[in-house]
């Protein structure tokens, strides 16, 4: 009877924090943070090498964010996604923003979905959080170029630090042609006074800015190599970048050959191709062959052991293949 009473306490409990945590979660950003406040300690604990990207001073590793917004990149294991919106909260986002700063790292990059922008603002004013912002706007792109020019404003008036021309769209305006509007969206940002860079999933966007001298101060541009269990296969590389689930980098060599003659800074990013690919391996691969800074999407929970190896990469790299452009 004991036995029975006390499973039938604890079955309560469960549904009692079930509800509780379902609540929480849809509260969204604007849940206030529960337990001891964060103390945020820049270079604390590690401190690491930067570079410089227009007027910023920008630390060699940025904290990526689509583990942040929940944009989880997860192929066909769906419920990764479900699993990273109910652990990364925003009190513990805020915790890895945190734990970032105390390890060296002093820029985020990630796109601004609704809600976004409000919740790093609320970690700069609980915390006194100083990591810096390198956002690209999600707004559509039109001959008009109003809706872009009126988000871009906003967020540099919200404090981001930087813009660069998300790849979801620089892709496809590359693709059209319109080399025009992309132009157009590094030129809305530079009159505003910030860094303004371009990212990419394909190679042929950061070609065809080169080519068109679009005056971007620096690219985003996908790097990692296939050398992965579920890396592409030759029948896929034919196939769109839409079409191909989990990988982002087409072709490394040849970007590491375009990449050589390009003279702007160089944030890699999808690295670790989406988690396929660990640190040890994907870190040296980056530097290594020509990128000047890396991103990386972390849970709170890996920051101290990627950062120590980030550390470790570049006190060891030798015979780099581009040199140091920021």
């Amino acid at each position: 009877m004991s036995s029975h009473v006390n499973r039938r306490s604890f079955m309560k409990q469960s549904v009692a924090a079930s509800a509780g945590g379902v609540l929480a979660l849809n509260t969204g950003w604007a849940a206030e943070p529960k337990g001891a406040a964060i103390k945020v300690e820049p270079n604390s604990k590690a401190t690491m090498p930067i570079g410089k990207i227009g007027n910023l001073e920008v630390s060699r590793m940025l904290l990526g964010g689509n583990l942040l917004t929940h944009y989880t990149h997860s192929r066909d294991l769906k419920y990764v996604y479900n699993l990273c919106a109910h652990y990364n909260t925003e009190e513990k986002i805020h915790e890895t923003m945190a734990l970032a700063e105390a390890h060296g790292i002093n820029t985020l990059s990630l796109h601004n979905p609704p809600g976004i922008v409000s919740m790093l603002k609320r970690y700069r004013q609980r915390y006194g959080g100083k990591i810096q912002w390198i956002i690209c706007p999600i707004a559509e792109i039109k001959d008009d170029m109003q809706a872009y020019a009126d988000m871009t404003k906003e967020l540099i008036d919200e404090g981001t630090e930087a813009i660069y021309l998300w790849g979801v769209r620089s892709d496809a305006l590359v693709n059209q042609g319109r080399m025009d509007l992309v132009r157009k969206a590094v030129e809305i940002a530079k009159d505003l006074g910030v860094p303004s860079g371009v990212g990419a999933h394909d190679l042929k966007v950061i070609v065809e800015c080169e080519k068109n001298d679009i005056p971007a101060d620096f690219y985003i541009k996908t790097f990692h190599h296939h050398k992965y269990p579920s890396g592409p296969k030759p029948e896929q590389l034919q196939r769109a970048y839409s079409e191909i689930p989990g990988y982002w980098c087409r072709d490394p060599q040849e970007t590491i050959e375009v990449m050589k003659n390009v003279t702007k800074p160089w944030i890699a990013f999808k690295v670790m191709a989406a988690g396929a690919i660990p640190p040890k391996d994907a870190f040296p691969y980056v530097f290594q062959n020509g990128a000047d800074h890396t991103l990386a999407g972390m849970f709170d929970f890996e920051i101290a052991e990627d950062t120590k190896i980030l550390n470790e990469t570049l006190a060891n790299l030798q015979g780099r293949t581009r040199p140091w452009r920021s």
